[in-house]
């Protein structure tokens, strides 16, 4: 599988990730994008041994678009403290179904993930291990039922992006997982990490990358 490469420098790199690819290694056993990535450096750095790459943010696996990985701990480090603090800033593009009354509202919800059945729910403010959850969200286009979002988060919680627009009535295309009652077997969810932007780890600069949405549908209607 090809993998995108969109920067790299000896710190940094920053790639699209496709979509049905886990980040990395579980109980599929399938191919993971941080186990093609480090196979990447060392065939062309020739890197003897095991590569470092490290992790510092995720996607779900249904879920393509930009990712950032760190080439040193120092730089992994950096990048975590950035994302802990919410100085490192992710802008994701969604197609709903259902059109919001505001052009741009922000959504606040406390979430609980059952870690049996890997599925999040909106709970109320207080209940054990809930977990606050903030987004902004921008539309952008709407044709017929389906509407174009622009989204940035505020908060990395799991399926946060998913869960929070069906609890608000903007159910994901495509979602399998929290809108099975109105999307068809098979389509893939419309959700792309489309943009980061944050300080570079060592040149402490602000740098903003990002990836275009597949050419498919429904994007293709926007």
């Amino acid at each position: 599988m090809k993998i995108t490469v969109i920067y790299e420098d000896n710190h940094l790199l920053v790639v699209e990730k496709p979509v049905n690819i886990p980040v990395q290694a579980d109980n599929t056993k399938d191919t993971d994008l941080l186990t093609l990535l480090k196979q990447y450096i060392k065939e062309k750095y020739n890197k003897p041994g095991e590569v470092y790459l490290g992790l510092v943010h995720r996607l779900d696996r249904p879920v393509g678009g930009i990712m950032v990985f760190a080439r040193t701990s120092k730089a992994a480090g950096r990048l975590s403290d950035q994302i802990r603090t919410r100085t490192f800033k992710k802008t994701y593009l969604a197609v709903v179904r259902g059109i919001p009354q505001k052009q741009k509202a922000t959504l606040k919800d406390y979430l609980l993930k059952n870690e049996i059945t890997n599925m999040v729910t909106v709970v109320r403010e207080g209940t054990k291990d809930a977990k606050e959850a903030i987004l902004d969200y921008e539309v952008l286009k709407s044709e017929g039922e389906l509407c174009l979002l622009r989204i940035k988060l505020h908060t990395g919680r799991p399926h946060q992006i998913r869960v929070q627009l069906s609890n608000a009535g903007y159910t994901l295309f495509g979602d399998q997982r929290y809108g099975s009652h109105v999307n068809k077997p098979g389509q893939q969810i419309a959700l792309w990490a489309h943009e980061v932007s944050f300080e570079h780890p060592t040149k402490k600069e602000m740098v903003t990358f990002g990836c275009d949405v597949p050419k498919t549908e429904p994007w293709l209607l926007f």
